[in-house]
């Protein structure tokens, strides 16, 4: 793998290289979203050798900022764009479209060796993770629980998915406890969970796919009294509430004038709805697929003659 240095960008990588100084698609954003994208960078590169994808994970959050001032191509976001990043990107004369690529769910895991509970409410998830909370043992949900300190891991707050997560189970997006191990690179936040009996952390399903051996998934009860787990079925049909939800791109519409922009992205949704499941999320509907390629396809039709 060729390392390049690109100024600017951060927690920068080039995934897929063909070489220093070739064309290059730079990408950035959500780590929730960069497993999809790195699986479609390695099928691309077969086809363009001779392009460069430098692939970040610097958070939704932190993607958008870099988006709106036209330092990188595609943002990659576990959440809808906000008002405030709208008007970044207006006040940067910056574009785009916006793609609905997969589904994700949220995954709540503890230690393997929690023996305790399998299931954890909305409400003792907010216990847990509002502002302020007094919860730091187990036993403090319940009595007849350990009194092990928890420790808790979860993403830092240019996250995508710790907006999310606040919004669903605190009740305020972004409004969260502080005093817990935050990282905007879910490994790290696998690797705390994995190494604490008496942890717990949350991060995109597709990590605990990728570590289920060192990890346990929990159910949660979205207030019904039924305890659902996170899979393809759940996330889907929306019976895993509230932690499940789409995934998107965001492509800068100037970007796509460039020859190397335009086949990534084409070839993005082409083969996402295959690799998808490969990475361990949820395939949009044939419906959302075909929608993409019709934005994709109005925007390429709105680019100047010349190109």
């Amino acid at each position: 793998m060729t390392s390049c240095r690109i100024a600017g960008l951060g927690m920068i990588a080039v995934l897929f290289a063909g070489g220093c100084g070739r064309p290059a698609v730079k990408v950035d954003g959500s780590s929730t979203v960069f497993p999809i994208t790195e699986a479609v960078g390695e099928e691309f590169r077969n086809e363009h050798a001779g392009v460069n994808v430098i692939g970040g994970r610097s958070g939704t959050g932190g993607g958008f900022k870099k988006f709106s001032h036209g330092e990188i191509d595609i943002c990659g976001a576990s959440r809808p764009i906000t008002e405030s990043e709208k008007e970044a990107c207006r006040a940067g004369g910056v574009e785009y479209i916006e793609l609905q690529i997969a589904f994700d769910g949220l995954a709540v895991c503890v230690n393997p060796e929690n023996d305790w509970t399998d299931c954890l409410t909305v409400d003792q998830l907010k216990q847990i993770w509002r502002p302020q909370s007094t919860v730091a043992k187990w036993s403090d949900l319940k009595p007849e629980w350990p009194d092990g300190e928890m420790e808790l891991y979860g993403p830092g707050t240019d996250s995508g998915t710790f907006d999310y997560f606040t919004e669903v189970i605190v009740g305020q997006t972004g409004k969260s406890r502080d005093d817990y191990t935050q990282s905007e690179d879910d490994n790290v936040l696998v690797t705390g969970v994995a190494g604490d009996k008496f942890s717990l952390g949350y991060f995109g399903l597709a990590y605990y796919e990728e570590n289920r051996q060192k990890l346990k998934l929990l159910a949660v009860d979205g207030g019904d009294g039924n305890c659902v787990k996170p899979s393809a079925a759940t996330v889907r049909d929306n019976t895993y509430r509230p932690l499940s939800r789409p995934l998107f791109l965001y492509v800068r519409q100037s970007s796509l004038e460039r020859p190397e922009v335009r086949a990534f992205v084409t070839f993005y949704l082409d083969k996402v709805g295959s690799l998808v499941p490969v990475v361990g999320y949820v395939p949009v509907s044939d419906e959302v697929a075909a929608k993409n390629k019709q934005l994709l396809e109005g925007a390429l039709n709105a680019l100047a003659p010349a190109t």
